[in-house]
């Protein structure tokens, strides 16, 4: 693969398929869920090793609570046991971890992860990989919206000091804006993800289930990001 390709400073990724890669294997939803987060140990080392700087994930929605009740308590342990070991190493490599999404009504025990994760990668130097638990694009402009109100209320910045910039910082994490945004398994819709953040982003998406989408795949991913005339709204 050419080594001098431009490489996306920020790529963020709906994780989609896996329940679909399950049936189709005649696999309970969970498993594929168990595959998908396998894939994603592997290929988070690979982004970052090609030059990613910044990697959002979309692991679970504020609409997915929806779900069975069965299926949803999986997740949750996934996240609480799985996740935690993983990060872990992730925090041995200087990958500074955060996360993205409300917290209510998360359990305690997923909260007490992110917590401890978070505090012990926030020093990190690395690569930084945002994890997007209980997210949800509309209400993070919602509560950004709600919590620059309340800097204006209490007197630390004036309704001039709003623009773009200031939006941005007071989001839910301060990333800068996604440059490649993946949604796996042919689904062609954002589906309230990073909204704010994917204004100018490039679209890829790939027909194959996340569980599927290995090295090979994101190097595709890549060589159709290079292709890309990016323009920002210029000629």
């Amino acid at each position: 693969m050419n080594t001098e390709l431009n490489i996306p400073n920020h790529v963020a990724i709906i994780l989609d398929g896996n329940r679909r890669w399950a049936k189709k294997r005649g696999m309970k939803p969970q498993e594929g869920h168990y595959k998908g987060f396998t894939n994603l140990e592997n290929l988070a080392d690979y982004v970052f090793s090609k030059g990613v700087k910044v990697l959002s994930v979309y692991a679970f929605s504020t609409e997915n609570f929806s779900r069975a009740k069965d299926e949803v308590d999986y997740l949750m342990d996934l996240f609480a046991v799985a996740f935690k070991k993983y990060f872990e190493k992730q925090n041995k490599k200087n990958v500074k971890i955060v996360f993205s999404g409300r917290r209510e009504p998360l359990p305690e025990k997923v909260l007490k992860m992110i917590d401890e994760i978070t505090e012990k990668t926030k020093d990190n130097t690395g690569p930084i990989f945002n994890i997007c638990v209980n997210y949800g694009g509309r209400p993070e402009i919602v509560d950004t919206t709600k919590k620059i109100c309340e800097m204006v209320k209490n007197g630390e910045i004036s309704i001039d000091d709003i623009d773009e910039d200031l939006f941005t910082k007071n989001l839910y994490q301060d990333l800068p804006a996604i440059d490649l945004m993946i949604r796996t398994s042919g689904e062609l819709r954002l589906s309230n993800f990073l909204l704010w953040q994917n204004a100018y982003a490039e679209f890829y998406f790939p027909e194959i289930e996340f569980p599927g989408f290995d090295e090979k795949e994101f190097d595709k991913a890549l060589e159709v990001f290079d292709k890309r005339n990016r323009r920002f709204g210029g000629q």
